[in-house]
């Protein structure tokens, strides 16, 4: 890919291509994705997604392919968003595509020379008149050094959930795998859940989430772990306990029950009704 900014003919004119569109799952399904033969690495036909990678101060120039296999003209708005939204310039926000054909829509991306190194996520956001949208990622890497680090924060048990944050305090864009364990104050594990992938999450972004935790015990207190890692030497560890009670079975274990509330930690009730207090009621 060159890198240096378009003429301005380039800039403001769109390449027309005539011929059979690509193959689309239904028969006016518009698409817009990333032009075949651009992109900062080799062999990036057939592109899900923009990567460009250089140093600050550099321009990139690539194009978006909007594909109309329809019957009918289609007019498709266009508009940067995310991070660095304000870095991506369009040739032109507005494309009209005639039947069966695509249009080429060129666009910068201009780095400033101040721009810190690491990942600067972006998006090109294509939307026709009926409300339809497709996203394209636009992945920036800025040369300089990186730095991949991650925090668990804010881990709760509340409601059969296990709540918690992943925060980005890096400057690279990290794909986290949470594993999830909990163990009982009275003995044996309670849960055990193999890591998972969970979706990008790029530098400086904070994401709330929940694990799933409907079997838990009627009277125990419990502590539950997660453990987080995303590529090498990025592995972090955050714990919650909370102390689970069914007043039925509790009222009958006297002090052992008011020993394990005494232990500390968020206190989850679980409320049965007794066959009493239902005769009382009747």
């Amino acid at each position: 890919m060159r890198r240096h900014v378009l003429a301005a003919g380039a800039l403001l004119g769109l390449l027309y291509a005539t011929g059979p569109a690509p193959a689309v799952h239904a028969a006016d399904a518009w698409t817009a994705t990333p032009a075949a033969g651009g992109g900062s690495r080799p062999g990036s036909g057939g592109r899900p997604y923009f990567y460009l990678q250089g140093a600050p101060g550099t321009v990139f120039e690539d194009r978006l392919s909007v594909v109309n296999p329809g019957r009918a003209p289609l007019t498709v708005t266009l508009r940067a968003r995310d991070a660095e939204g304000t870095w991506i310039a369009l040739a032109s926000r507005q494309v009209r595509v005639p039947p069966r054909t695509r249009a080429d829509v060129p666009f910068t991306v201009t780095v400033p020379a101040a721009a810190q190194p690491g990942d600067h996520p972006g998006a090109l956001v294509a939307s026709s008149a009926d409300g339809r949208e497709q996203r394209t990622e636009v992945r920036l890497r800025v040369s300089g050094p990186t730095l991949a680090a991650l925090s668990v924060e804010d881990v709760r048990i509340e409601d059969g959930l296990i709540r918690y944050a992943l925060v980005n305090r890096g400057n690279t864009t990290l794909t986290p795998r949470v594993a999830v364990a909990a163990d009982g104050a009275l003995g044996g594990e309670l849960l055990r859940r193999g890591a998972r992938e969970m979706r990008d999450l790029p530098p400086g972004r904070r994401i709330e989430l929940a694990e799933v935790w409907t079997d838990t015990p009627a009277l125990d207190r419990a502590r539950a772990r997660l453990t987080v890692t995303a590529g090498p030497g990025v592995r972090e560890e955050a714990t919650a306990t909370a102390t689970f009670v069914t007043w039925g079975p509790a009222l009958g274990l006297g002090g052992g029950a008011a020993a394990l509330l005494a232990a500390g930690g968020p206190l989850v009730v679980r409320h049965r009704k007794r066959a009493a207090q239902e005769e009382e009621r009747g």
